[in-house]
């Protein structure tokens, strides 16, 4: 006859201890904006292969999202007034603040490093909600407290070009 071991129960504090600290671990991972493994792109809009340029189309939020043109970053002309253009393979939003007038910034928004995901009349990050200006990428809507890094873009032959 085999002798049996009694054991103590665990308590149902350690239960819910245990399982409190697993959830929130679960979450933590989630909001951290990159999953854990340093993909900080949570969130960021594919495109097509390079064999297989993608037409510009109307967005959801109302921006537009644009392949690359022949020489450039964007057509001048697929870049909204007032609003703007992610362009998550060049790592740049470029926006239109007023007609005429173009910008670029990072698309990596300063606050936790996930690619920004809309461009209305703001530079908006889909993850902790921070809101940037299109004129000057300044914070307008935290988390973030630094604004997104300029990138320097000029108009040549009707295209958005670096520089």
């Amino acid at each position: 006859m085999t002798e049996r071991r009694k054991t103590a129960p665990i308590p149902r504090r350690t239960v819910v201890t245990v399982g409190g600290l697993g959830i929130t671990a679960g979450l933590l991972a989630a909001c951290s904006g990159d999953g854990g493994n340093g993909d900080s792109n949570a969130g960021t809009p594919t495109s097509a292969a390079p064999s297989e340029p993608a037409p510009s189309s109307q967005a959801p939020d109302g921006g537009t999202s644009s392949a690359p043109g022949p020489s450039g970053l964007v057509a001048e002309q697929d870049v909204p007034v007032g609003s703007g253009v992610i362009l998550g393979d060049e790592g740049i939003v470029v926006t239109q603040p007023t007609s005429g007038e173009f910008r670029g910034f990072s698309s990596t928004c300063t606050h936790k490093g996930c690619t920004v995901g809309s461009v209305t009349d703001t530079i908006n990050c889909p993850c902790h909600g921070s809101k940037f200006a299109i004129s000057d990428g300044s914070v307008v809507n935290g988390p973030a407290t630094a604004p997104l890094p300029e990138e320097k873009v000029q108009v040549k032959g009707g295209q958005v070009v670096r520089g």
